[in-house]
């Protein structure tokens, strides 16, 4: 059970690998927010750039159960209270690099098992929603637990501007609702964990 003083540790997974993203913009900005407003939460961003294709025959490698990078990953993610997802929208679906963390994650044990979890998504049109739907039918089978309320989901190219020319967040309202987001994910963790 968590006491009090006990900070919540939230695993952040973009799903994009191009550093420029604006998924990865709204990372750093949660990050920033927990730092600067949020108490009692801490957001670790872990990379999947490193995470090869995924591939059973990688399992059983040298004497290890996974490959380094995947190893460490899953570790990240198990160690985690919580997991927040920055999903773009491919193709109407989540990207491939998330998709590919997603199964290595999910090989046994599985690691996203009982975990609270929250996703946002900046992108055009409906600014990643599609991927987040698809995103938690995923979180039906690996047992992760999505708040349901606030979604958060950020046309990019509507006025005014979302982001500046280094894709850090700089609309008002965005860092607001980014910042509900993130307190209901907090609360999530909390009545789970005091469950």
């Amino acid at each position: 059970m968590a006491g009090a003083s006990e900070t919540i540790r939230i695993a952040a997974i973009c799903g994009s690998l191009r550093k420029a993203s604006f998924n990865r913009g709204l990372i750093r900005s949660a990050i920033r927010i927990c730092d600067e407003s949020i108490g009692g939460m801490k957001i670790d961003f872990v990379d999947i750039e490193p995470l090869p294709l995924i591939n059973t025959d990688l399992e059983g490698v040298a004497g290890v159960s996974f490959p380094a990078p995947v190893e460490a990953f899953r570790s990240r993610v198990l160690r985690a209270d919580g997991v927040l997802f920055a999903s773009p929208e491919y193709n109407y679906s989540v990207a491939a690099p998330l998709k590919n963390a997603i199964d290595w994650a999910s090989r046994a044990p599985n690691a996203w098992a009982g975990k609270p979890a929250a996703i946002m998504s900046a992108g055009g049109g409906f600014g990643g929603g599609r991927s987040q739907y698809h995103l938690r039918q995923i979180g039906v089978f690996l047992d992760l637990h999505f708040i349901n309320k606030p979604e958060f989901f950020l046309n990019v190219f509507q006025t005014p501007p979302k982001f500046d020319s280094d894709s850090n967040l700089i609309d008002p309202e965005a860092k607001e609702k980014l910042k509900q987001l993130l307190l209901s994910l907090q609360g999530f963790v909390l009545r789970l964990k005091e469950a």
